[in-house]
């Protein structure tokens, strides 16, 4: 999800409700608040933690919710981040990969890590897991896929290694835990949900979400192919001033929306881009009266 801001700069919560309907009308199963594409690093704890009440209030049972926020450095800072987002609701609290190790460490320092974490937590509720890009990506490993799957206490990844070899091991090993793979690449989707992944978590669900519905619903189909060529080859507009260049796309979709942002300069969004944007939508429009609107 991302996170509207209003012209001062301060979240905007109606058009963050606004958002929560846009979202399920157009067919998502699921939605993940305070991620990366949320801002998540250049809000307080406070606002991460009403964005997420809000969220789930109007979802109303609709759809899942999880959520993130999860982005301190010290273990008991994020343990408290945790604990705070666990109380807003949510189906499952979202833990970054990347805050359990420094780069340069083991995966036996990331498992002790996460073990000290997860002791510290005040309740045993649902967990998941983001290979978040920022400030690193940290792509689980074979040896930390083992110890996920022997746990039980993850149910949810967001998968960003773009690569199919990575995801193969990964849900062969997660086969039988209850560990769903959500790949937020639109590259591998298609292989990735023949190969057994359960779903779509991308950026792209910010511009036309019912393109990847379609998709998820008939991969098996004639069409699936040339669809997937298609979105993939859309997706590179993600490049373009992200996530101001969504903002706008959803600005003109009629929500009320601005394409103010805390971490891209709002003003860096061209009259090119915003044509870039246009053009995007017609696509979209014609695409979805070639496939059907799911």
């Amino acid at each position: 999800m991302l996170t509207p801001f209003t012209q001062q700069g301060q979240v905007d919560y109606p058009a963050l409700e606004r958002l929560v309907d846009w979202y399920i009308d157009h067919g998502v199963k699921g939605l993940f608040a305070v991620c990366q594409s949320s801002e998540m690093f250049a809000l307080s704890l406070d606002e991460r933690v009403e964005i997420a009440r809000r969220v789930v209030r109007q979802a109303g049972g609709r759809v899942s919710v999880v959520a993130s926020g999860h982005i301190a450095d010290t273990l008991e800072e994020q343990a408290a981040e945790v604990d705070a987002m666990a109380g807003t609701g949510v189906d499952g609290v979202v833990l970054l990969t990347n805050r359990l190790a420094k780069a340069e460490e083991s995966d036996e320092v990331w498992i002790e890590n996460m073990e000290r974490l997860l002791g510290m937590l005040k309740g045993e509720y649902p967990l998941g897991l983001y290979e978040c890009p920022y400030p690193y990506k940290r792509v689980i490993s074979p040896g930390i896929a083992e110890y996920l799957a022997a746990g039980g206490r993850f149910s949810f990844l967001k998968d960003t290694s773009c690569d199919l070899e990575n995801i193969g091991m990964k849900l062969r090993i997660f086969q039988g835990s209850g560990l769903q793979l959500y790949n937020a690449n639109t590259s591998t989707l298609l292989k990735s949900l023949e190969m057994g992944a359960h779903g779509y978590c991308g950026v792209m669900a910010n511009f036309h979400p019912q393109l990847y519905v379609h998709l998820l619903e008939r991969y098996q189909a004639p069409e699936a192919q040339k669809l997937s060529d298609e979105i993939t080859v859309l997706s590179l507009i993600e490049k373009q001033l992200y996530p101001v260049n969504a903002k706008y796309y959803l600005a003109q979709e009629g929500l009320p929306m601005t394409i103010q942002s805390r971490v891209k300069n709002a003003a860096d969004f061209t009259a090119t881009y915003a044509d870039e944007i246009q053009a995007l939508r017609r696509i979209t429009e014609r695409m979805i009266r070639e496939y059907g609107n799911s």
